[in-house]
């Protein structure tokens, strides 16, 4: 059952990338994010935890092994009234595992936009203010460092475990850490891409990038790339262009880019709108059979670009992944196993190709998205 407080509104086990990936974490951040006051997932998970919880998340669910007097209560605390469809996603795939492995729940949901930190504050007070009332809190941070407090009040707080959605890199100086994080990782989906253009594309090659906006997203999505093939595979970067996540900037890019650098075989975009701008900008002078393109994400209309013949590769979130963890680390919980869970989880990624037939591609999005559905998400 839901009551919506406010609304201000695998199939592939991933041929090991992602446990490869998460062997393979820097550890270290990047410019800009100070080592000291951050964890990555490298430095705080013990050895094999990931990876299982990791395989269980990618496979049937397996019921519930006690018994409840009654269901358990779950607090949702993010941003769900904003644009992106993460949070109704992962909703979804919490909910839909939940009930697959047999589990009575209600959820309490204080929604709010990604802009409104002191509402998150609000919400954050009133479930600590209510908190013999559930069994369970989920926090997706309108911006990590800002809702730092309220996650460690959060944590710190007894009768209910407490869970964070969309990041994964734990502050060192939280009094009170969180009992897990759910999250995709860039830096791991940059090494799974960097190991797959390397394997198809060798060494000695020239690209060039439409970047982001500079930040930790955008450092890891096409900084760890950039710095992979460069350091293993020899590459050139001939030009960056910060397109700032548009579609705009990608088509402005990728224009420059054509005219400036033929030089450049490989057009790397940090996100699915710019990869569909620099698409676009190919197709408008016939040189997409030239260029090979990247994107990020796995999107629908990533996928659709590669059945056109027009993207060639991107690294793929099983999107679903974060829900579904979250509906398992309940089950452990409430098993007794919580020893068994990581305390940062990553959902799987892998590389979805131009090589690979359709029905191959079907099935990586069917997987990605088998609790929240494939297609548009109505909201």
């Amino acid at each position: 059952m839901n009551k919506l407080l406010i609304s201000a509104l695998g199939l592939l086990v991933l041929s090991g990338t992602a446990s490869q990936a998460e062997d393979k974490l820097p550890l270290r951040e990047l410019p800009g994010i100070a080592d000291r006051d951050y964890w990555v997932p490298g430095e705080v998970n013990a050895e094999g935890k990931l990876e299982a919880l990791q395989a269980v998340v990618g496979s049937e669910g397996v019921p519930f092994a006690g018994s409840q007097e009654k269901p358990i209560e779950i607090a949702l605390i993010y941003p769900s009234a904003d644009t992106s469809d993460f949070w109704a996603r992962n909703f979804l795939a919490m909910t839909k595992r939940l009930e697959e492995l047999g589990i009575k729940y209600n959820t309490t949901e204080f929604a709010s936009r990604q802009i409104e930190h002191s509402l998150q504050s609000t919400y954050a007070n009133q479930v600590l203010q209510d908190g013999d009332i559930y069994d369970y809190v989920i926090f997706g941070p309108s911006e990590l460092a800002i809702q730092a407090d309220n996650i460690d009040k959060l944590a710190g707080a007894d009768g209910f475990r407490t869970y964070v959605w969309a990041f994964h890199t734990p502050m060192k100086d939280l009094v009170n850490q969180p009992d897990v994080w759910f999250d995709f990782s860039s830096a791991a989906g940059a090494l799974v891409m960097c190991d797959y253009m390397l394997d198809r594309l060798g060494s000695g090659i020239t690209m060039a990038m439409n970047r982001g906006i500079p930040g930790i997203t955008d450092n890891q999505r096409s900084g760890d790339f950039k710095d992979c093939v460069m350091e293993k595979g020899d590459w050139t970067v001939a030009y960056e262009h910060y397109g700032e996540y548009q579609r705009e900037g990608g088509f402005e890019g990728t224009s420059l880019i054509l005219q400036a650098y033929p030089e450049a075989t490989i057009i790397h975009n940090a996100n699915t709108a710019m990869a569909m701008g620099s698409v676009e900008a190919q197709v408008s002078v016939g040189k997409e059979k030239e260029i090979f393109s990247t994107g990020w994400g796995g999107t629908g209309l990533e996928l659709d670009a590669i059945r056109r013949g027009e993207l060639d590769a991107t690294p793929m979130r099983m999107g679903d992944d974060v829900g579904a963890a979250t509906a398992e680390a309940i089950k452990a919980d409430l098993e007794d196993r919580a020893g068994e869970l990581p305390l940062v989880f990553l959902g799987r990624i892998t590389v979805a190709h131009d090589q690979m037939a359709a029905e191959q591609l079907d099935a990586l999005q069917q997987e990605a998205f088998r609790f929240s559905g494939v297609g548009a998400l109505e909201r």
